[in-house]
């Protein structure tokens, strides 16, 4: 199948190479592009938290360094490995899990975590560390700015050339929708299947005929739904 990806260009290659070797055509279109955030992290911190891999160029000072991670999903878990932590503990890919996750290894720490965010973020994280007696001070390290709704993916929408479409994040998909119709191929844009990490994710496609969304809000199975789901 003809597969588009829309993720920022680092991680819409490393989508691209697994869904290649499973046979698949892929056209990486950006919708949006990660620019860090200037912020100072200086501090007493208990541990770091992650919902994302793009927050990890903020930790790169040695002292945070030695301070464990608690990190959203084994593959923002494995980033943070690559990056030089040493302690890493991962959830299972939702937020829910993560807070269940720290709770059970934090209780009692004296220093708060220190959570290193995104501007855009889904819920409250740090309200709901706080529901279990956990503080937390939330700094926003990075932010996704909206790229121009390639003329590759438009062409390839309005040939008809266009299998499925993988969506990581509800912006992303907003965005979409809005290229496609500022772009006059809202309709083809909705007629493709739409396979979405989570149901808040396909919220803006809600006009599309074909959704389907992932059992776990984790790269793998998205994918498995290319197979699970009919063409």
């Amino acid at each position: 199948m003809r597969i588009i990806v829309t993720r920022p260009q680092a991680d819409g290659e490393r989508t691209a190479t697994v869904l290649e070797a499973l046979g698949h055509e892929v056209l990486v279109a950006p919708l949006m592009r990660i620019e860090p955030v200037a912020v100072a992290l200086a501090g007493t911190w208990s541990a770091i938290v992650i919902t994302s891999a793009n927050a990890l160029q903020a930790a790169a000072a040695p002292e945070l360094k030695s301070l464990p991670v608690f990190a959203i999903g084994s593959r923002t878990a494995e980033a943070a490995r690559q990056a030089g932590f040493a302690v890493v503990s991962a959830a299972n890919g939702d937020t829910k899990d993560l807070v269940r996750l720290i709770a059970a290894r934090s209780a009692g720490a004296k220093a708060p975590l220190l959570y290193l965010a995104g501007e855009d973020r889904a819920g409250d994280l740090v309200a709901e560390l706080a529901t279990q007696g956990i503080r937390a001070q939330m700094k926003i390290v990075y932010r996704a700015v909206a790229e121009p709704f390639p003329t590759v993916l438009a062409a390839a929408l309005e040939a008809g050339d266009v299998d499925a479409v993988l969506h990581f994040s509800r912006r992303s998909a907003e965005l979409f929708i809005q290229g496609a119709k500022a772009s006059g191929v809202a309709g083809p844009a909705e007629d493709v299947r739409h396979l979405c990490l989570s149901a808040q994710v396909a919220e803006p496609l809600a006009g599309a005929s074909r959704i389907a969304v992932a059992p776990r809000p984790e790269e793998a199975a998205l994918i498995a739904l290319l197979r699970a789901q009919p063409a």
